[in-house]
């Protein structure tokens, strides 16, 4: 378990990486290798690529997640740009998204109207 410091340094460091990620990916792009190694540079810091992503069991993609310490908020992000990934139809990651919105929504023991109409976006695309 981390004391809080390095959980506060870790979370730190796990919102800068999700700001860039959004960054990178909510501007238009035309997904040429350089914009996909920019992504793939951030990605490594939760020990995935754009490749391993494909090819991650959604099961295994929600464990990696918690291994890499996001809380329910920075999953909640993470899946937010998996879906910002699959909108120009070079990526499908809504199933990944879906997985990671529903897990959120049954283990978080909260209920998310916002999730909640993320699951049922993400099930109508």
């Amino acid at each position: 378990m981390l004391n809080k410091g390095l959980r506060d340094e870790e979370s730190i460091r796990i919102e800068n990486t999700l700001r860039t990620l959004h960054a990178l990916i909510f501007v238009p792009k035309f997904w040429n290798a350089e914009d996909t190694s920019l992504i793939d540079e951030q990605l490594k810091s939760f020990g995935l690529s754009l490749e391993r992503t494909i090819e991650i069991p959604e099961e295994d993609l929600i464990l990696l997640l918690q291994q890499c310490h996001l809380d329910w908020n920075q999953q909640e992000q993470f899946a937010d740009i998996l879906i910002g990934l699959s909108q120009e139809k070079q990526f499908d990651f809504l199933g990944k998204a879906l997985a990671i919105y529903q897990y959120i929504q049954k283990e978080s023991k909260v209920f998310s109207f916002g999730i909640n109409t993320k699951i049922a976006s993400a099930k109508n695309k």
